[in-house]
């Protein structure tokens, strides 16, 4: 079994999550998307993975994930992974992260340092997708490791132009080195 590349967002608004799979589902790209609401969820959900992709070293994995999964850009619902395995044929890291910047009670660029700081996620491709357009916060996110910082557009219609456009550029355009032989 093939699988395709996925995404994982964290977001911790549900509304803006749904949002975000609604015009997902909008542009006609065929991803997997994760979704985790905390930072430690999320190192979570990426050391559960990271130990089951050939060539990591076995990290903190969690025996269950509390992520929302949803298979592919064309799901109805997002179903929660925490009753369920991961996939089992041909792990892999999600191709890109998006962060939001804002998350309740925690700030964006703490996890992006953390996230930096494991030899295992330095080479994972990290957009910032958030309300800011402080440069302040622009300056911090890179400082901090981002490879792209986008504001949250306006409207729906934008909204599922951006994701297009960001699919495009870091799933379908962009190219890494394949992770064969190397350690994550």
């Amino acid at each position: 079994m093939v699988t395709h590349p996925s995404i994982l967002l964290i977001e911790d608004s549900p509304g803006e999550c749904e949002l975000f799979h609604l015009a997902l589902a909008q542009t006609g790209i065929n991803v997997t998307l994760y979704i985790e609401q905390d930072a430690e969820a999320a190192f979570r959900f990426l050391n559960h993975l990271a130990a089951h992709v050939p060539g990591c070293s076995p990290g903190e994995a969690a025996g269950v994930v509390s992520t929302a999964r949803i298979e592919g850009a064309h799901s109805d619902r997002a179903h929660s992974a925490s009753t369920e395995t991961m996939p089992a044929a041909s792990p892999s890291l999600p191709a890109l992260i998006l962060l939001d910047l804002n998350l309740r009670g925690q700030d964006g660029c703490d996890f992006l340092k953390r996230l930096r700081s494991d030899p295992r996620f330095t080479a994972l491709p990290v957009v910032i997708f958030t309300t800011s357009d402080d440069p302040i916060d622009i300056a911090r996110c890179y400082a901090s490791g981002a490879n792209g910082y986008v504001v949250k557009p306006g409207t729906f219609a934008e909204l599922v132009q951006c994701i297009h456009d960001i699919c495009r550029y870091w799933i379908d355009r962009n190219r890494v080195l394949p992770m064969i032989g190397t350690p994550c």
